[in-house]
């Protein structure tokens, strides 16, 4: 075949080599993820089409979606999508790229639930709805809320509840952190992933999370843990009595999320759980 023509193997090949002179640690993924959005078809199939020419059309919405890329922007808002808990959500700028780590806290969730006959959850700033809507639908009998202080995120939220049958299910609430009156409880498990960003981090973070996704999702404050604290004294009013609080945190501030939490009458806390690295990732505590 001429080397005039560009196929999918030509193609994956070259992008792969110039998004990893922009910085990309997964050129190959990335350069995978936006072919297959291109052709419209899953990235597996892509390894039974090496030697299949692309279109001058496809090539030139690739071309555009690899600068983007190369320019920082998350491959999760270029295709609109990011699978969590092996189930796909769709993501905007106005909500965080779900992430592996977090799959651990809907785990940990699921199995405090488990053993009730019909658990009430919610979920603390949801963002893209993905912690509320994969509990909504591992446990089926659960009655579920989230909120948001973000009417964007909100909408994004609704949509992937819409996606996966679960809409019906889910009480969205636009309000911070527990102030909405249906958000009152009592509730069995409240469950949040909350900006647990320092300040003084922030310039430190990777550029494509540090220039595209939502600021006021990321960043605490000085300490990193003022929402975390917020959102305990919040909480103990609106646990029910044996009722948990289960919160992703990032393993810098652990220690003082530990501390938080502890300093909360009424709250008798949890040991803390590590991500798949073995990382302080979930702090815990129970209403006494």
């Amino acid at each position: 075949m001429s080397d005039d023509v560009w196929t999918v193997g030509r193609l994956l090949t070259w992008t792969t080599d110039w998004l990893t002179t922009k910085g990309s640690e997964s050129a190959r993924l990335d350069a995978e993820v936006l072919l297959a959005h291109v052709r419209g078809c899953q990235r597996i199939l892509l390894y039974t089409a090496f030697d299949t020419p692309v279109s001058d059309a496809e090539r030139a919405r690739f071309r555009e979606l690899v600068k983007r890329r190369g320019d920082g922007e998350p491959v999760a808002y270029l295709v609109g999508n990011r699978e969590f808990f092996s189930l796909p959500f769709a993501v905007s700028p106005a909500v965080l790229v779900p992430r592996p780590e977090t799959e651990g806290l809907v785990v940990r969730v699921i199995d405090l639930c488990k053993p009730l006959t019909a658990s009430r959850i919610i979920d603390v700033g949801t963002g893209s709805g993905a912690i509320a809507v994969t509990l909504a639908k591992h446990l089926p009998r659960a009655r579920l809320a989230a909120t948001d202080i973000s009417p964007a995120a909100l909408a994004v939220a609704r949509e992937n509840a819409a996606r996966h049958g679960v809409a019906e299910r889910i009480e969205f609430l636009e309000c911070d952190l527990l102030s909405a009156p249906q958000a009152a409880g009592p509730w069995d498990v409240i469950v949040s992933n909350p900006p647990y960003v320092r300040d003084d981090e922030f310039d430190a973070l990777p550029r494509d999370v540090r220039l595209h996704e939502p600021k006021g999702a990321l960043v605490a404050g000085p300490t990193g843990v003022e929402v975390v604290a917020r959102l305990a004294a919040d909480a103990v009013g609106s646990l029910a009595a044996g009722g948990w609080l289960v919160v992703e945190i990032g393993p810098v501030v652990a220690a003082a999320a530990e501390r938080a939490l502890a300093a909360v009458p009424g709250l008798v806390p949890g040991p803390t759980l590590p991500d798949m690295a073995g990382l302080p990732r979930i702090v815990q505590a129970r209403k006494a």
